[in-house]
Order: C-alpha cells, then sequence, then structure tokens
C-alpha cells in the first residue's frame, strides 16, 4: 500500500509559495516515506514567469526521489494551449492532467455538464495519443439531482464521459454527499488512476457537524472502502487535507502511517 501513497500539494498550499519553501517542503514529504505527489496549487509555479518551472520542479522531484502522478491544471490552458500542457506534463513524467471542477463558464445544470463532458472528450483525445489521460476531481455538489427521478451531475460525468474520460473520486466528498464510496467506485471501474482521500471527524455526537482530519482519526470505513478501491483499479491513493487543524505535515505523517500499516 506504501507504495501507492501520494500527496496533493494542495494540503500544503501555504508552504509552496517559493522555490525555497517548495524545496523544503518536497524534501518532508519524502522524509515521511511518501513516493509521490499531485502538483495542484504551487503558488511558486504559477503565472506567466513562476518561480519553479516545469523544469525546475522535475529535477526537484528528482532529488527527493519523488514521482509526480498528477496534476491540477486550468482548463483554459488544456482546451485552448493543449501542445503546451502536453510539453509541460512530459517534463515532468506526469501522465495525468485533471481539472478541480466544472469549469465556472458552464452552468450547473444537466445541460452545463453535458456540454462540459463533450468538450473535455475532445481535450482528452488531444491528450490520449500523447500518453496523458485527462480526468475531473469532484466534491459533494456533483450528487445533487436537481429533477426528481433524473440523474445527478455525477452520473452524467460517469455514464456519459468517453470510457477515457477518468474520474479523480474525491471520497470525502462523495461521503459527504451521503452516497456510498463503494458503489460509486464499482460504477467508476477502470476509470480511477488517482483519487483523493481524506477522513472526517464528527465534532459533536448531537449534530451533524464535521471536519476534515488525517485518514484513520475519523469516521470513514477504511477497511472496506481501501477493498473497494484496489477492485476498481486504483493506482494511487493521493491524500488531500483541504484544512488541517494540527500542523499538515505531521497530518500527512499520521495519514501516511495509518494507510502504509493498514491491513484489509
Amino acid at each position: 500500500m506504501r507504495s501507492k501513497l501520494s500527496v496533493q500539494m494542495y494540503t500544503i498550499r501555504d508552504h509552496t509559495k517559493t522555490a525555497a519553501a517548495m524545496a523544503e517542503s518536497l524534501q518532508k514529504i519524502a522524509s515521511i516515506g511518501y513516493p509521490a505527489v499531485q502538483l495542484s496549487a504551487v503558488e511558486a509555479m504559477q503565472g506567466e514567469e513562476p518561480e519553479v518551472s516545469a523544469e525546475t520542479a522535475a529535477a526537484m522531484l528528482a532529488d527527493n526521489g519523488l514521482k509526480c502522478i498528477a496534476t491540477h491544471r486550468d482548463w483554459k490552458d488544456l482546451r485552448d494551449n493543449t501542445e503546451k500542457e502536453i510539453e509541460f506534463h512530459k517534463i515532468l513524467d506526469c501522465n495525468y492532467a485533471a481539472v478541480g471542477g466544472i469549469p465556472s463558464d458552464y452552468e450547473r445544470t444537466l445541460d452545463g455538464y453535458r456540454r462540459w463532458v463533450a468538450d473535455a472528450a475532445e481535450v482528452a483525445a488531444r491528450l490520449k495519443p500523447e500518453g496523458i489521460k485527462f480526468g475531473h476531481h469532484n466534491h459533494s455538489h456533483e450528487f445533487f439531482r436537481p429533477e426528481r427521478g433524473g440523474p445527478t451531475f455525477a452520473d452524467i460525468l460517469i455514464e456519459e464521459g468517453a470510457d477515457d474520460f477518468m474520474l479523480e473520486l474525491d471520497l470525502y466528498w462523495i461521503n459527504h454527499a451521503g452516497v456510498s464510496c463503494e458503489r460509486i467506485l464499482e460504477r467508476c471501474r477502470g476509470r480511477v488512476p488517482v483519487i483523493h482521500l481524506k477522513d472526517k471527524e464528527m465534532l459533536s455526537p448531537t449534530d451533524n457537524n464535521s471536519t476534515m482530519c488525517p485518514i484513520g482519526e475519523g469516521t470513514l470505513d477504511w477497511k472496506h472502502i481501501i477493498p473497494a478501491c484496489e477492485k476498481a483499479g486504483v493506482e494511487w491513493y493521493a491524500i488531500e487535507q483541504d484544512e488541517c487543524r494540527r500542523d499538515a505535515f505531521d497530518c500527512l505523517k499520521s495519514s501516511f502511517e495509518y494507510l502504509a500499516d493498514l491491513q484489509f
């Protein structure tokens, strides 16, 4: 299991604002034992002239024995500057590009999701010959059902997306929506090379308030969920804790230790 664990860098976004901070953060990730990262929300790599280029990032990763297993990229760049995005991912030796959600210029309606899925198919088709997969990261709102008896937004993504349209499932948000993680994983079998994990800690026994916490410190049933992930063909488990109530690296260490030793 430990060989499949990675860090979604969004978790430590406050520690990647400069090249020096990014280098130090990658060293800490490697020292915990993680073999890989997903590059997302790395401020030092953003902008027209980033402090950390793809080449520099690749060197930093190599220096720490880390692999880049996925990215979150801007939809408009993927759509309009596909060749540049292909070059970016090849420099990083990364074969998976995802978006963090449906772009804002598509309405959150069934028709809006259908339009985006159709446009996403064109981007996926341009990336595929270069060995790069394309996917979508969910939150809880994708499981909203706008019409009684009709499909959810997630149904559109799963059922109307092409077979080479990947689903970067975030299991916390699926659980938060009151949906079975195991059932969604079964429906997405073969299309989930990378998924996101975080746990949910209940703050009170008398209401439904909850917060994110390291894996194994919350209420998600990992001893049943992880086997469902394996059956679905998950290649990489990216730990993404959006909010940390203690040091983010300590949270990542706790998640790693729990999952690395998990028996199922």
